[in-house]
């Protein structure tokens, strides 16, 4: 009995303590919603209001005359989804070279990428600004999307680990079957990393869906922005509009809610796994 009630007391001040720390992150999420519903005077009273006076849905029709958000929303679909097949093409391929084969240079090359993870995006910035400007790549899509196709070093890294965790029998049987060593990557190994490669994808989706910096210093012409961008259109010299911005942020966020929701299980499955096995 005291077993059970020791049991009892322990779960109510396990989910105590979770649902405190969860209302704790949800709650500027709540405050973006509900400033979305208020009126611009609403969003300056003091004490705060918790709850609009009125449900009103007028900024969100203001959203659609400020910016051209479908255009900006297919604009970031575009940039979103090719980095997304980037990483899955390339970055599977290099792990599984730097994990499985043997060739001279290999472990050189392996650190320099873990190197490569250590330096800052802000210290690269304007090396990579002007090699693209060199290009006369700069107001074009090419900046945002290209470096995706030659590999992320942290996405390799996951993934490598991933394939060493893997075991060599498989390998070996493969190879006795007759199979080529590509076979061996696509039908042996690739399947089995299914999980870890969506996680990779859905790392790389929130990464590009978010992304301010790149989509702000690459882009030059306003048919181009992304939604990020956007956003920022809602600000003023002398005002921001909260309650369309904050409607503008609830929509851009959504698919991306929308998205975890239907694959938060091979989410959660992909980092476990790859935890297990780096």
């Amino acid at each position: 009995m005291k077993k059970q009630l020791k049991g009892l007391v322990n779960s109510i001040s396990y989910h105590v303590v979770l649902i405190s720390i969860s209302i704790f992150f949800m709650l500027p999420f709540y405050i973006m919603v509900v400033t979305s519903f208020k009126t611009q005077a609403e969003c300056f009273v003091y004490p705060i209001k918790w709850l609009p006076d009125q449900w009103n849905l007028k900024a969100y029709y203001d959203i659609f005359k400020v910016i051209p958000f479908g255009k900006y929303f297919i604009n970031t679909v575009f940039i979103t989804g090719a980095n997304v097949i980037g990483v899955v093409l390339t970055c599977p391929l290099a792990a599984y070279s730097l994990a499985r084969l043997e060739w001279k240079g290999r472990d050189l090359l392996f650190f320099l990428t873990i190197a490569v993870m250590m330096i800052p995006y802000q210290v690269i910035m304007i090396p990579i600004f002007i090699l693209f400007s060199k290009l006369k790549l700069v107001g074009t899509y090419w900046p945002l999307i290209l470096p995706q196709y030659l590999g992320v070093p942290f996405f390799i890294f996951l993934l490598r680990q991933f394939f060493k965790g893997l075991p060599k029998d498989l390998e070996d049987a493969a190879r006795i079957d007759g199979c080529s060593e590509f076979s061996i990557y696509s039908k042996v190994f690739l399947p089995l990393c299914r999980p870890a490669i969506l996680t990779v994808a859905i790392f790389q989706l929130l990464n590009s869906w978010n992304d301010f910096t790149g989509p702000l210093i690459y882009l030059t012409k306003a048919k181009m922005y992304t939604l990020q961008i956007g956003l920022q259109q809602f600000k003023s010299v002398h005002i921001t509009n909260w309650p369309p911005m904050m409607a503008a942020s609830v929509l851009i966020s959504l698919p991306i809610i929308i998205l975890f929701f239907i694959a938060q299980k091979q989410f959660i499955e992909g980092v476990t796994f790859t935890g297990i096995k780096g």
